[in-house]
């Protein structure tokens, strides 16, 4: 193969362009396609290269509070505080590794999800049609197009039939481009290149086969994007909330560090303690910025996305995709979602449950149940019965393999499992009786009929809708004799349709007549001998039921959208709970009558919309909005790629289009609606999680706040050293808040109306629980301070520290719930917080070890006494936060 870069393919007959790539149209060979794969890569589009490990670490240090305590530390080893001064730098690079480990955590498992939502593309190869990863491509590939798709690679087209293709993406152009084979004549632009397909644009109408000629960065979007700089990945709503209240933040712990640190240079000034004022004015300096640093949480950002991207994986092992990270946090607000029907509900997979035969004096219906296979396939002891089965085997073009593989209309598919289920073997009725001549089905006609040589004449079978059948039937088979049709009969037959019809039920009509030799036309489809009705149904997912309900007491409405009648699509909403009592139906025209004010007040009562447009779509999400309710949507073709982009979370199927997953928040694998439900569940754990991880941070660092506020007011020493509190920063601010966020759903979680979206950072109790945590733990570190001093004043900042440390470390526990206690949810639960709890007792036990003690200012005689205090000062903040619980569960 010879392709010549940038070459004009569009000027060369489509033969010439295969014969270029050394292809034809069975496609390349297995083995020409790895060789191609080897030479050329893969098809995609190169990013922009991760940092590598080593920036990543450094970048840690560019925090302007990291800066000045740096600064700090060396004035100190300058001074002479050599060993204080090892120890801070040893924090530092420790939370320096902790930070980085967090980022390249969150970055493999945000790589991996993109991973899972690479499109797909279909080609020929060695002869066959195959799905492959469109990262697979090579030039040389045949490859198909179809309504939906997104074109993988650029191409030279071979066929199209009616195909028109949006490339906006490059020209600009949002209304499609009609594409035609044929060569052109002279030099053109991307946009007047009628017989070429390009990367990344979409096919909306027709079908196409291509040759590809360019891959990856060769492609013309590819060209486009080398000249483009890389963007970074936005945050999400919630970081970015948390980026400015945390700045915010910080202005407000840095006017209260440069407060303490002028009102204890002040008071040595003023009140001299024959202490060095330079060593005095240094220690109030390290002292304040250690504050800043301990009270800023400078973690949050990466422990937020760390959260989110656990949520995304446990979301992905439950068959939902996060394509945009915001809905994560989205989902836990979702008060309405609006559901297709037809396999998100359903099982998307017709199956024939009852059937009926005139007997001359009732209605006979029968439920469709596995029967014995029958030994003789004959037509010597004919009946309504048999005809019926032999009609539904025979006037099908279906197949259904030894293995189970379904190949056919799904419709079809469901006739050809009822006559194996009813003893009439498919495959062996139509060995027996072979066909011989046929008239397809089409639309206009609602009929199909096929033809077959039976006992020496020519019966011809068709099904088709009952009207119509019913319209061309004279005569009835009743039993094994045949009658004519009269109007008491024909009444009663069409009695029985609409009985099936009112229950949901796709019905079909048979008939059959005998001819002569005639070949078949159209003409030919009357006077029909009437045998039966078969019914079916797209039954309901079985999980569907209990997920509609679970959605209900969750405070979110199910909505059914669906192209089927009104009278099928409430059917179906009933025997699901999706429509109930008092709730209204409207058809896409009768929607389409209303105004915006009668759609409006009749809104929260509308569970189905039957034979719906995508502008009804577009209208539906949009009222829902007006009501300030957040609204996901389903969908999974190219015209509800308006609606999905409109809603504010648009779930695309995963058996759908590309157009519709490029479009969505999210895709679902298995197109299933309780999927869905279980993703909310999900979206409300996680986002619960991180105000979880933001309550204990904040709370923490809100005590020691106030312990030193205290101590300063009431000339108290120091209640703590800077390095103690830069030590409490480096054990508390990581790995707990990371536990808190691996928490799993909390009992009661999907009993709780949706979270308000406009609900802020500190809302929904967060700001109380903070504030009433932040006291307890503040009181415990006082008392522990005032009991130690004592003894002595460094006794003091010793008790004060230990106690600090350890409530931060136990609140652990009470903040893993805002509703239940501790014991209530189990303390063996979440495994991550016994091991975040067990490191940070660990990190205690090694500072109070005797030669580490003089480094943490902790004194010889800090006793067994000494610590079981602090350990019962710390127990009873916590203990004083679980009451609260109790208190307002009890309200």
């Amino acid at each position: 193969m010879n392709s010549i870069k940038d070459k004009k393919y569009y000027l060369m007959d489509s033969d010439s362009v295969v014969e270029i790539f050394d292809s034809n149209v069975s496609g390349l060979s297995s083995d020409e396609v790895k060789k191609r794969q080897e030479k050329f890569g893969k098809n995609e589009l190169r990013e922009k290269e991760s940092d590598p490990t080593w920036k990543i670490f450094l970048e840690s240090f560019k925090d302007p509070m990291v800066i000045i305590l740096i600064v700090a530390a060396v004035i100190q080893i300058i001074t002479g505080s050599v060993m204080e001064s090892l120890i801070i730098f040893l924090v530092l690079i420790l939370n320096a590794v902790l930070g980085t480990i967090q980022t390249k955590k969150a970055e493999s498992s945000i790589n991996s999800l993109k991973q899972m939502s690479v499109p797909s593309a279909k080609v020929i190869r060695d002869g066959e049609k195959m799905t492959i990863s469109s990262k697979e491509i090579v030039p040389g590939d045949i490859v198909l197009l179809e309504a939906g798709d997104y074109v993988p690679s650029d191409g030279r087209l071979l066929e199209a039939e009616s195909l028109k293709i949006v490339e906006g993406m490059l020209t600009g152009e949002s209304e499609p481009t009609e594409k035609s084979i044929h060569k052109l004549d002279e030099d053109c632009t991307v946009g007047d290149r009628v017989n070429m397909v390009y990367s990344t644009s979409m096919v909306v109408n027709g079908r196409a086969k291509y040759v590809c000629t360019e891959i990856g960065m060769d492609t013309e979007i590819g060209k486009i994007a080398d000249l483009l700089e890389n963007t970074d990945v936005k945050q999400t709503p919630l970081q970015s909330n948390i980026e400015s209240f945390s700045k915010k933040l910080g202005v407000a712990i840095v006017v209260i560090s440069l407060l303490i640190f002028a009102i204890q240079v002040f008071r040595a000034l003023t009140h001299p303690t024959g202490q060095d004022i330079k060593a005095v004015v240094l220690n109030s300096f390290m002292f304040a910025v250690a504050i800043a640093v301990a009270a800023i949480p400078e973690a949050l950002s990466s422990i937020v996305t760390i959260v989110l991207s656990v949520g995304t994986k446990t979301m992905s092992k439950k068959n939902s995709i996060i394509r945009k990270l915001p809905a994560v946090e989205t989902l836990g607000s979702t008060s309405v979602i609006c559901t297709d029907k037809t396999g998100t509900l359903t099982m998307n997979k017709m199956t024939a449950v009852k059937y009926f035969t005139y007997d001359g004096s009732s209605l006979i219906s029968r439920d469709v149940e596995d029967k014995p296979v029958l030994e003789d396939i004959s037509f010597d002891k004919l009946n309504s019965e048999m005809m019926l089965n032999y009609a539904s085997a025979l006037c099908n073009d279906s197949t259904v393999s030894e293995e189970g593989l379904e190949i056919g209309d799904p419709t079809e598919v469901a006739l050809t499992v009822f006559s194996d289920k009813m003893g009439y073997i498919t495959n062996r009725v139509r060995d027996t009786f072979a066909r011989t001549q046929e008239i397809p089905f089409d639309s206009d006609r609602k009929l199909m009929s096929t033809a077959h040589k039976i006992n020496g004449k020519n019966i011809m079978f068709t099904k088709g809708a009952p009207d119509i059948v019913l319209s061309r039937s004279v005569k009835v088979l009743m039993g094994e004799n045949v009658v004519d049709m009269s109007s008491e009969i024909l009444e009663a037959i069409k009695n029985q349709n609409e009985e099936y019809s009112k229950n949901a039920l796709r019905v079909l009509a048979f008939g059959y007549k005998e001819f002569n030799d005639e070949i078949l036309d159209v003409d030919f489809e009357d006077n029909f001998v009437f045998i039966g009705l078969i019914a079916m149904i797209d039954p309901p997912r079985k999980e569907v039921i209990y997920a509609v309900s679970k959605a209900k007491s969750a405070g979110i409405k199910p909505i059914m959208i669906t192209g089927d009648h009104k009278t099928t699509a409430v059917a179906i909403g009933k025997e699901i709970g999706i429509f109930e009592d008092g709730d209204l139906s409207y058809t896409g025209q009768e929607l389409d009558d209303l105004t915006d004010e009668e759609l409006d007040k009749n809104l929260e009562k509308i569970s189905v919309y039957a034979r719906v447009s995508p502008q009804n779509k577009i209208r539906i999400v949009g009222a829902w909005q007006k009501k300030n309710k957040v609204t996901a949507m389903t969908g999974d073709g190219v015209n509800d790629a308006p609606a999905l982009k409109n809603a504010d979370i648009g779930i695309a199927m995963g058996s759908g289009t590309e157009v519709a997953k490029d479009a969505s928040a999210m895709v679902l694998v298995d197109d299933n609606f309780a999927s869905i439900v279980d993703a909310v569940e999900v979206g409300r754990t996680v986002y619960s999680n991180i105000k979880k991880s933001i309550t204990y941070l904040f709370s923490g660092n809100l005590g020691a706040i106030i312990s030193i506020l205290f101590a300063v007011f009431a000339d108290w020493s120091n209640p703590y050293t800077a390095l103690q509190l830069i030590f409490i920063n480096m054990v508390n601010d990581s790995l707990p808040a990371i536990a808190l966020g691996m928490e799993g759903a909390e009992k009661g979680v999907m009993n709780r109306p949706p979270r308000d979206k406009n609900e802020g950072l500190l809302g929904g109790g967060t700001l109380q629980a903070i504030l009433s945590r932040g006291v307890f733990v503040g009181i415990a570190a006082i008392l522990a301070q005032f009991l130690g001093m004592k003894s002595s004043p460094e006794m003091g900042v010793a008790m004060a520290f230990t106690t600090l440390l350890l409530s931060r470390t136990f609140q652990t526990f009470a903040c893993r719930s805002d509703y239940n206690t501790s014991f209530g949810i189990g303390f063996f639960t979440n495994k991550y917080v016994l091991m975040a709890v067990v490191v940070c007792l660990t990190l205690l036990g090694v500072v109070l070890l005797p030669p580490v003690r003089p480094i943490f200012m902790i004194p010889a005689e800090f006793s067994t006494t000494n610590l079981l205090t602090s350990f019962g000062l710390a127990l009873a903040s916590v203990a004083c936060m679980e009451a609260v619980k109790i208190i307002r569960k009890n309200k």
